[in-house]
């Protein structure tokens, strides 16, 4: 089974590997790994993440983040960059998944804009935004991309808090790789507990200076609401998994069966 790996300076990192696949098979383990972002990386302080030996990173983050917080990347590590939202604007100048402490820094903007149910499906419609838009379909073509070039190596995947962007990158992976849909829900929501410890401060002054709680929760938490939304845009646009990797982010099936011949153990 997948595992939430013991780091200090990494926000919600985790091993893919052991997620079972089809065939009596399952995910190689230490080979893909999802996390938040890398700002605060030292692997003198982190030995276990040094011991990975990650040699791309791929980082789904739009320009303004990667401005404010660059990534620290692990020692001959190379940094591939693939912005899931790049150029788009939402309603409100909002790209949630992408200014979390923007969007909950004002209580009454974030009730105006976000409250009332409007926050659930501003990501509702964010996640079918990962299946449709271009910019998705260019970052996350790359990042499979990425994984079928022969020296990859262990690859790590990331956003700010590694749950939607990164999230739905996961389930792509491992649906392409032969995971059921039930596992992928599972590894997806897993990751709730991390997520919100780690943003546990800027919950905590959202709601101490009168925010609601339903909003942090629908925006910083992980719902199968979201996934389940990406899941019908992709089946409704393009029917299967392989066509959406195929003619969606346009990888060639010579690429998939080389990331299945590389990532199933």
């Amino acid at each position: 089974m997948p595992q939430q790996l013991d780091a200090t300076t990494i926000t919600n990192l985790r091993d893919l590997g052991g997620i079972p696949l089809a065939g009596n098979s399952a995910v190689r383990p230490g080979l893909l790994l999802r996390s938040g972002q890398l700002d605060r990386l030292d692997p003198t302080a982190d030995p276990a993440v040094a011991a990975l030996g990650i040699r791309t990173v791929v980082d789904l983050r739009t320009e303004g983040e990667r401005e404010e917080r660059p990534d620290l990347l692990p020692e001959g590590a190379r940094l591939v960059v693939a912005d899931v939202m790049a150029g788009r604007e939402v309603p409100s100048g909002e790209k949630v998944p992408a200014r979390l402490e923007t969007v909950l820094g004002n209580p009454a903007a974030a009730e105006e804009h976000l409250g009332g149910g409007k926050a659930e499906k501003l990501l509702c419609e964010t996640y079918r935004s990962f299946v449709a838009s271009e910019s998705a379909c260019q970052a996350y073509g790359l990042l499979l991309t990425s994984l079928a070039e022969p020296d990859c190596g262990p690859l790590l995947f990331h956003c700010t808090a590694g749950k939607d962007r990164t999230g739905w990158a996961a389930s792509v992976i491992l649906l392409l790789l032969g995971a059921d849909e039930a596992a992928v829900e599972r590894e997806y929501l897993d990751v709730a507990p991390a997520v919100r410890a780690a943003f546990a401060p800027l919950i905590e002054r959202f709601t101490a200076a009168g925010g609601d709680p339903e909003i942090t929760d629908a925006i910083l938490g992980v719902r199968p609401a979201y996934l389940a939304a990406a899941l019908e845009e992709m089946c409704r646009a393009h029917g299967d998994v392989e066509t959406y990797v195929r003619d969606g982010l346009g990888v060639p099936d010579q690429a998939v069966d080389r990331i299945r011949a590389r990532f199933r153990a």
